[in-house]
């Protein structure tokens, strides 16, 4: 079933360009408009089929049905105000950004009709970035959150939701507030961390020796995420600080339980606390 006769994706990076391969495999959309700041990237996304054509001025990205915002958290409401101007009445605006209370404020602030605005999160992707990484089928059996506030209108959130479900995922409603109070906790303090112990240790030495040579899997495990753009996550930490700000608090806490056992020497107490991280870690992945 056709969503819309055209859609446009504004950063058509890992997600922007799943979303618009996803899209148009399942047939939701007829023309997809890539817009975005480098020409490169646009190419390699039209080169690969995930977009029609590229576009590189506002009103032309804005003449769309269906306007998807795929670009940093703190660049959405920018490019939503300089889109806004140019939208048809009854255009749809959403995102896909991991921060929701600012964001979704900025866009209702912003949009023509508040009730066209629809914030979306897809719990997808990897380290990766760029229209060369997009798949389509990043979205299958993943969740999608979706936070309509008091102003969303129905009918652009039942297109929203159809576009995610569409894509094969999940879609869950909840607040912006919830959702990022969540988020903080499972995903941005995680990323945060690996940041910080590859700072930690990256230029540290022992006995002349360079410890990172020495980082096996369990380094490079904890540490994958750290390989993320730098760009997007400063955006998410600030967007959403004080919830990250909390976060952190309840993990220097476990930090300082675990340093606590440590230098007692209690070797039950420690084992304990460790066990049980471990058995909550292994219900994750159905395993006792």
């Amino acid at each position: 079933m056709r969503l819309a006769d055209r859609m446009t994706i504004a950063g058509v990076g890992l997600i922007g360009g799943s979303l618009a391969a996803a899209a148009r495999a399942a047939g939701l959309v007829g023309e997809v408009l890539g817009f975005g700041r480098t020409a490169a990237n646009l190419e390699v996304a039209r080169d690969r089929g995930l977009i029609d054509r590229i576009v590189t001025d506002d009103a032309t990205a804005a003449g769309a049905d269906l306007i998807v915002l795929a670009a940093p958290v703190t660049t959405c409401a920018t490019l939503a105000a300089r889109f806004a101007p140019h939208a048809a009445p009854g255009a749809v605006v959403t995102d896909v950004g991991s921060v929701k209370g600012t964001v979704v404020d900025a866009l209702e602030a912003s949009w023509r009709d508040p009730a066209r605005v629809v914030g979306a999160h897809p719990i997808a992707g990897s380290e990766e970035s760029g229209a060369a990484k997009a798949r389509a089928d990043l979205f299958r059996d993943r969740l999608c959150v979706l936070t309509p506030t008091a102003r969303t209108g129905p009918e652009a959130l039942r297109l929203v939701r159809a576009l995610w479900e569409g894509v094969g995922a999940r879609v869950e409603e909840m607040s912006a507030a919830t959702h990022d109070a969540i988020l903080a906790r499972v995903s941005h303090v995680p990323h945060v961390l690996a940041y910080a112990l590859v700072r930690a240790v990256a230029d540290r030495r022992a006995d002349g020796r360079r410890l990172l040579d020495y980082a096996g899997t369990g380094f490079r495990d904890a540490t994958r995420i750290a390989a993320s753009p730098a760009e997007v996550w400063r955006d998410i930490a600030l967007a959403n600080r004080a919830a990250i700000e909390e976060a952190l608090g309840e993990v220097r806490i476990a930090l300082d339980d675990l340093a606590r056992l440590i230098a007692a020497e209690d070797g039950a107490g420690l084992e304990q606390a460790l066990d049980a991280a471990r058995r909550t870690r292994r219900s994750m992945d159905g395993k006792p």
